[in-house]
């Protein structure tokens, strides 16, 4: 191993920052179960559905009935572990793992902050973050006062990939150019006091937002990264998620990403958090022995490096993988997802299914609301993974029906960004005997216009 990566990953620094986001990370990801729970969210989107859009290997990954709420109540429980450091190693571990699986139930609730708490709490899986001030210390009656300083270093370079590759994906002629789909959302914020009636209904607004968004993204995690900088960044943190969050229905994307970005602090300031939570329950006299520093063994280095080495490469590489298809991305939504392309587009429309009888000729139209909820068909009408999944699912029900030579064509028509709806679906093409795959999907019809500039 080269001489400079080798003291790097051997420099130790103060285990406070990580401690404290250990203890932040679960109290955020108790308080979005509960209240994804005490939405009933869990019946609407799991319960009640007939049929689940599947990621591509993953379609034995299915709802569990009522035992759904078993699963959300496991991931309550770990994430509850997790911020007192009890048990912290399964703890993390069961919380990646029933997460991941909430995840990939539906793909029709995918999220760009659900991808990233599975892509955080995986990485946390390897790092000390129970060192101290943690229920295993007490337990264990030791604490370690400092800890390698990549496991914080880590933490910090996923949340630079999110906020830097969001800022690049922004660097399009639509969202430059047209300040779209802003032009399209902001209008339903106009009647907010003072600044709807005022500002917002400017068209200068619109471009205004636009722009500091793409600046903002693009300059935030080296704002933090310096210390100069660091209480400003932190200030624009705060006032950037808390206004999305008033304009837009984000759920906890902007507390989790603002309480996050804490770490970006000194260990100074970590323990003065430290310190204030310790007063809470100062009568309880916790006896532990310091120890100065957490080594990982001989064993676990050559194990973690690797795995962590080669997980960090696919962060940074898979935003990319867009490029290899041709077309508007916008359009095909191929390499879209897991790229942190956040709020870019508004995309509409409708796509209805004609079963038919190859040899006869005969035909009808599919219902689609037998099968899905509004909310899946919203999300089927537009994306070509999610209509051609749907195509087959469609011509299984009806084989199995008893309807011989089947074919399944569509008539779809969507509108991207403010333009008109065009076809989306070459409706001569027999879905049922196309096949899901990584290759480019030949059956979407082109784009009619041309997003200029593209950063990824």
């Amino acid at each position: 191993m080269n001489s400079k990566l080798q003291k790097y990953l051997n420099t130790p620094t103060n285990s406070a920052p990580l401690v404290v986001f250990r203890l932040f990370f679960g109290i955020m990801m108790l308080a979005s179960i509960i209240r994804f729970w005490a939405n009933g969210w869990i019946e609407k989107l799991y319960i009640v559905p007939k049929f689940f859009f599947s990621y591509d290997g993953f379609s034995w990954i299915q709802p569990l009935g009522n035992f759904t709420y078993v699963l959300f109540f496991i991931c309550g429980l770990t994430a509850l572990c997790i911020a007192f450091g009890f048990k912290y190693r399964l703890a993390i571990i069961l919380f990646f793992l029933s997460f991941t699986y909430i995840e990939l139930m539906d793909k029709s609730t995918y999220l760009n902050h659900y991808y990233f708490i599975s892509v955080l709490s995986f990485f946390m899986i390897f790092l000390p973050a129970n060192a101290t001030f943690s229920l295993d210390a007490f337990i264990n009656k030791k604490r370690y006062v400092q800890i390698p300083k990549w496991t914080i270093d880590g933490i910090k370079l996923l949340l630079g990939i999110v906020y830097f590759y969001a800022g690049l994906t922004k660097l399009n002629s639509d969202w430059l150019f047209r300040a779209m789909p802003l032009k399209i959302w902001l209008p339903s914020k106009y009647d907010l006091p003072f600044l709807g009636e005022t500002f917002m209904q400017q068209e200068w607004f619109h471009y205004a937002m636009s722009w500091s968004g793409m600046f903002y993204d693009l300059s935030i995690p080296f704002l933090l990264l310096y210390k100069r900088t660091r209480i400003f960044a932190f200030v624009v943190v705060v006032f950037f998620h808390v206004f999305t969050r008033v304009l837009f229905p984000i759920g906890m994307f902007p507390f989790i990403m603002i309480i996050s970005t804490l770490i970006f602090f000194d260990a100074n300031f970590h323990q003065k958090i430290i310190n204030a939570v310790q007063t809470i329950y100062s009568s309880v006299k916790i006896k532990t022995i310091v120890v100065k520093n957490y080594t990982f063994s001989a064993t676990t280095k050559r194990i973690i490096y690797p795995v962590l080495g080669v997980f960090l490469f696919f962060q940074i590489l898979i935003p990319f993988r867009s490029l290899v298809y041709p077309g508007e991305l916008f359009w095909t939504e191929e390499g879209y997802r897991f790229s942190w392309r956040v709020m870019l587009m508004e995309k509409a429309g409708y796509t209805n299914f004609k079963i038919v009888d190859l040899k006869k000729g005969t035909f009808f139209m599919v219902d689609n609301s037998d099968f899905l909820t509004a909310f899946q068909e919203k999300q089927m009408s537009h994306q070509p993974d999610f209509i051609l999944e749907y195509a087959h699912f469609l011509g299984d029900h009806f084989a199995q029906q008893g309807h011989k030579n089947i074919g399944v064509f569509t008539e779809s028509y969507v509108a991207l960004n403010g333009r008109l709806s065009s076809v989306f679906i070459d409706p001569k093409v027999d879905l049922y005997q196309q096949k899901e795959s990584f290759k480019h999907k030949d059956w979407i019809v082109p784009f009619l216009s041309e997003i200029k500039i593209k950063g990824i």
